[in-house]
Formats: C-alpha cells, sequence, structure tokens
C-alpha cells in the first residue's frame, strides 16, 4: 500500500479530474491517492468520477478553501 499525492491548487476542472485520473490508472489496489484542490468543483467532480470507478473517497477540508481528496483504489 503507497499514498501519492497530487497538487492541483489552482487548476480548474476538468484538468483536476483528468489528472487524478491519469495518475489512478497506474496505482495498485490498496494505494491512496491524496488530491490537494482550491476549486470547489474538483471537490464534487472528483468525487462523481470515482463514484463509478472500483475506489473509494473522502474529503476533508484542510485549510480555509482547500481541501484533500482522499482516492484509495480498490481490487
Amino acid at each position: 500500500m503507497a499514498e501519492f499525492k497530487l497538487d492541483v491548487l489552482g487548476e480548474m476542472c476538468p484538468l483536476p479530474i483528468l489528472r487524478s485520473d491519469k495518475l489512478f490508472k497506474t496505482l495498485l489496489p490498496g494505494d491512496r491517492l491524496v488530491v490537494v484542490t482550491d476549486h470547489s468543483c474538483a471537490m464534487k467532480g472528483i468525487p462523481l468520477h470515482f463514484k463509478k470507478l472500483p475506489a473509494e473517497t473522502q474529503i476533508s477540508q484542510v485549510a480555509k478553501g482547500i481541501w484533500e481528496i482522499v482516492i484509495e483504489k480498490k481490487g
């Protein structure tokens, strides 16, 4: 199990979703991807996108206007 971090601060949709998806495809089951974003649309769009895949997502606000979206790849 490994953890990877993707900083998409300042990036507008759809770039955070596209970059997250590209990196997610390289992960092994059990790996986690932590996406750091300040774009509220990405905070909504990323979990919706990964809901279609074998993944679980969790969102936490780490500072005012900055969120971490943790995406765990499932088997």
